[in-house]
């Protein structure tokens, strides 16, 4: 259930509500995880909108955009990290209205550590999360 944070200069997104639906559900996408409430609930992104001054490259130019997405470990195998790059490049890009900010954005992977991840107050492993699923799924479905 990964978590995107977006940072790009203010106003250079002019609708972040849909950025960052678009940013939650592409990742989601890309994961290829159960379309179901657990997931679609815990996947999120958030927009940080900075002041030009807060942010710079080695030129002094602030135009640029970090994008930060976290998962659970393995969650993203190497064809995965390459589509949720390009996705979310595009995503940035194209909420932008300028195709040139996918030179200027930048995408990081990390992966929470085993047992880090989060939820209803507790830190589960990545074998909880599972099971969790897992049951929510056989909920959905009727099962016990």
């Amino acid at each position: 259930m990964p978590m995107i944070d977006i940072y790009a200069p203010a106003g250079l997104i002019a609708d972040v509500h849909s950025l960052a639906q678009r940013a939650a559900a592409a990742v989601k996408d890309v994961e290829q995880v159960p379309d179901i409430p657990m997931f679609r609930a815990n996947t999120a992104a958030f927009v940080h909108e900075l002041p030009a001054a807060a942010l710079s490259d080695v030129d002094g130019s602030s135009d640029h955009v970090r994008v930060q997405v976290l998962t659970n470990a393995g969650a993203l195998d190497r064809d995965k990290q390459l589509a949720v790059v390009s996705a979310l490049t595009d995503l940035v890009a194209e909420a932008a209205g300028d195709p040139s900010w996918r030179e200027r954005t930048w995408v990081l992977l990390t992966e929470a550590p085993e047992g880090g991840w989060g939820l209803w107050g507790h830190a589960h492993t990545n074998a909880e999360i599972v099971g969790a699923a897992r049951a929510e799924i056989a909920s959905l479905r009727g099962e016990s």
